[in-house]
């Protein structure tokens, strides 16, 4: 007989890589040591889906719990798969990864889960972080995608939203 693979025992994840346009930067944070995960690391806003809660409506509650203001949201970046940790079934994140704006950045107040931001251009995040660092490659293609798209198709996103249900 065969056997089946675990199903379901994977977590669900959301990122926020912020933007703000006036400046042409992103937001990144830098993990606090208190975190049991990458302390000292530098990611964009992140966290996980709870049960019941819609992708996007976990986005909205990491971003409010983490940076204390809210987004709007331009489009979805990509889907991510990784391990927090060792690579057991109980470490195993499903996300999807989103593009955000913010009118104003001076609004910002980091929870306990960061110790640092910095608004950063795409280049000089490139001059931070090693080129094949997740989120270097994210903000890559967030930067292809935001000159991509046209401003009435990110419009019509921020008004409807990516729940088809």
């Amino acid at each position: 007989m065969k056997m089946m693979p675990d199903v379901g025992r994977f977590q669900c994840g959301v990122a926020a890589l912020i933007y703000h346009p006036p400046t042409q930067t992103y937001l990144l944070l830098q993990r606090a040591r208190k975190l049991e995960y990458g302390y000292g690391q530098w990611e964009c806003v992140t966290g996980r889906v709870n049960q019941g809660e819609s992708f996007e409506t976990a986005l909205h509650r990491e971003v409010l719990e983490e940076i204390g203001v809210r987004v709007q949201v331009d489009f979805i970046i990509g889907t991510t798969r990784f391990y927090r940790g060792d690579p057991t079934p109980d470490n195993e994140l499903l996300g999807v990864k989103y593009a955000c704006t913010i009118d104003d950045r001076d609004a910002i107040t980091i929870s306990e889960e960061h110790s640092a931001i910095r608004w950063l251009t795409a280049s000089q995040v490139s001059e931070l972080l090693p080129a094949d660092h997740w989120l270097t490659r994210t903000i890559e293609r967030a930067e292809l995608m935001r000159n991509a798209l046209p401003p009435a198709l990110i419009e019509h996103f921020r008004a409807t939203g990516f729940e088809t249900d």
